[in-house]
């Protein structure tokens, strides 16, 4: 017969540890599937649950968890996924958290299959998640079968997401998990910052942060590519790249260049900021490439998608040592590498709109330069702008 493990024993402990957590300056999204709400519980009930929940969903029904996740996906209770609502939690957090900045955000996810009312095939287990700006933090929690309610499966899940919390915010002890011999928790990092300052210190050239977290560093292939500062990411880029994956007919990637030939080179933190936005939702690749010739020996055969300012940098020989043919030979390697340039128009300062026939490309290049139309993407508004008035970035 099952055993239901009485846990209320812990509940002192349960209640300092949430405290503790209500204390630290960390704000945090909660999204739990499946189990978890005992975990919800708890941070509600313990006085000063504002200074740190900014919000929870429980998305139980499949519409509400792929509405929420922003994709269908292979499957509901794994890995990967956890990833991925986790980041979607944390860019949610950002969002919500863009006038207090100086507050450090938490995405904390849950998806899982424990006892219910049916008897299951499969294994009873949970996916527990915190993404940060640092790092993401993933657990999984493969849980014995048949020696424990629903109440004392939802506990022991909600036990290891709360020290999942705590240990994302600082907290420095732990809950004690009740495990089985049966049980298995296993836990994995991933380490945003640690690559990043492998980057700085040139040991790699580039690595990528897909949606779900997982980090390359190597057989980096994008097919398309859209570069830029990101500062913010905002609608023109998504719908950049929704113009490009039409006219191409392939996935754009995004592409942030911690050395950029006209300003300093980005330190950590600001490297870290701007791939945040990405979190759970699409791929994006850093690089210490600040040239388009640099940018092609990375990335061979891949098009680059860029706006009209940027192909006037490109078609310029001030970015060739001021020498006209150094910039010919850099857009003949960029041509035998298999790269091109797609490129966006815009309003200038003028308020004229300027596109692809106004560039002045070499008569021998002009194949490797295509436009958007401006019936499939105009954008006028630029990221400087949305700086001045205090636009939050997309979400």
């Amino acid at each position: 017969m099952p055993t239901c493990y009485n846990l209320l024993a812990m509940e002192d402990n349960v209640r300092q540890l949430v405290q503790a957590i209500h204390d630290s300056p960390y704000r945090t999204m909660l999204v739990a599937a499946g189990a978890g709400t005992q975990a919800l519980s708890d941070l509600l009930g313990v006085a000063g649950a504002s200074r740190t929940l900014l919000e929870a969903i429980i998305p139980y029904s499949t519409p509400a968890f792929d509405e929420f996740l922003g994709q269908t996906p292979d499957q509901y209770v794994s890995p990967a996924t956890v990833r991925l609502l986790a980041g979607r939690a944390f860019t949610r957090a950002r969002w919500l958290e863009a006038e207090n900045d100086h507050n450090p955000v938490i995405g904390l996810a849950c998806t899982a299959t424990i006892v219910t009312d049916r008897p299951k095939r499969g294994e009873h287990r949970a996916y527990i998640a915190t993404w940060q700006k640092e790092r993401l933090v993933w657990s999984a929690l493969h849980i014995q079968k048949g020696v424990r309610d629903r109440a004392g499966e939802e506990g022991l899940v909600s036990r290891v997401m709360l020290n999942s919390l705590a240990q994302a915010a600082n907290v420095p002890y732990q809950l004690e998990i009740p495990l089985l011999p049966g049980d298995q928790l296993i836990k994995e990092t991933r380490d945003f910052a640690g690559v990043t300052h492998q980057l700085h210190r040139r040991e790699i050239n580039c690595f990528c942060v897909e949606d779900n977290g997982r980090i390359q560093t190597t057989n980096i292939t994008p097919r398309a590519i859209l570069s830029g500062a990101f500062n913010p990411l905002h609608d023109g880029h998504l719908k950049m790249v929704k113009a490009a994956r039409a006219i191409l007919g392939t996935a754009v990637a995004f592409e942030l260049a911690a050395v950029n030939a006209d300003k300093p080179s980005l330190p950590t933190g600001d490297i870290l900021e701007r791939i945040s936005q990405f979190a759970g939702r699409w791929p994006i690749l850093v690089s210490s490439a600040p040239t388009f010739i640099e940018k092609a020996r990375l990335y061979p055969g891949a098009t680059f998608i860029v706006g009209y300012d940027t192909a006037e940098r490109i078609l310029h020989p001030r970015y060739y040592q001021n020498n006209h043919e150094n910039m010919l030979a850099a857009l003949t390697e960029i041509r035998h590498l298999g790269c091109r340039f797609l490129v966006a128009g815009r309003v200038d300062n003028t308020n004229t709109f300027r596109h692809l026939t106004d560039l002045a490309i070499p008569s021998q290049f002009r194949d490797i330069f295509l436009g958007i139309p401006d019936t499939q993407f105009r954008k006028d508004i630029s990221s400087t702008e949305l700086r001045r008035i205090g636009k939050r970035g997309s979400r």
